[in-house]
Formats: C-alpha cells, structure tokens, sequence
C-alpha cells in the first residue's frame, strides 16, 4: 500500500492538472458572443499558461509547493453581420511603442558606436571591409588622375 504522502501528492497532482485544462479551454480563449444592432462580436484573446513546483530534498522528502499561472492578453474579435465573418484584430499599442524604444535605443547605440570609430583620436583598429573598400577607392582615384592628363 502506497504511503499516505504519495496519494495526496498524487491526488493534488491530478487537482492541478484539472484545474490546468479547465483553465486552458476554449471558453477561455473565446468570450461570451454579444449582439447589439445586428451585429454580433465574438472576442478572442491569446491564453498561456505555466505550471511548476519548488521544495523536497535530498532525503527523499517530497513535499513542497506547486503552482500554476496564467496570462492572457486580448489578440481581436470575430465580427458576423448578415452572413459575413471578418476578422478585427486588436492593436497593442504599449508593444508597438516598446518595440520603437528598441529600435531607437539601437539605433543611437550604433550612431554613437560609428561616429566614436570614425573620430580621430580613435584607437580601434580598422576594419578589413575599411582597409580594403580604401585602398580601392585610392586605386580607382589615381587611375583617373592618370587618364585626365
């Protein structure tokens, strides 16, 4: 017979996993359909979710804490009028302005990078593409130096 310890973490074990599924149906993806003027509105949002545990030791203990977390954020609506469907997806306005903060902090960082490269009391070493793209312009110069006289 298995010890009292092992039936609970197992019967909590299939508890979580439970509420996990029940969690993570499409009830929870789809809203509740409403209609107003002919229109109906069927909201859809992107669901996730995450489960783990902490605790036990090397003895052989096994108890500790477990857990699972959900998140969901609005991604659009189904749109029926008459017997039209289309699809009105939501804008996330604080991910496109965190994504124009990236690419502006990027693009600083390199401005920056290029104008400290290119000062002249810069130490750094040049590039091969440099070195190379040079000593072609220097040729491609003196050959037409030498063809306008």
């Amino acid at each position: 017979m298995a010890p009292v310890a092992e039936t609970d973490r197992a019967a909590e074990t299939r508890e979580l996993g439970s509420t996990a599924r029940h969690l993570m149906s499409v009830k929870r993806v789809y809203g509740e359909p409403y209609e107003k003027n002919g229109l109906t509105v069927i909201p859809a949002a992107i669901v996730g979710g995450v489960a783990g545990g902490a605790g036990g030791d090397d003895t052989g203990d096994e108890s500790g804490e477990r857990g699972f977390g959900l998140m969901a954020r609005p991604s659009g609506a189904w749109i029926v009028q008459d017997d039209q469907v289309t699809w009105k997806p939501a804008v996330d306005v604080n991910r496109i302005v965190l994504g124009g903060q990236i690419i502006a902090f990027t693009a600083i960082f390199m401005a920056g990078r290029i104008l400290l490269a290119r000062s002249p009391g810069s130490r750094s070493k040049p590039s091969l593409v440099g070195t190379v793209a040079g000593v072609l312009a220097r040729t491609l110069l003196a050959r037409r130096q030498g063809k306008s006289d």
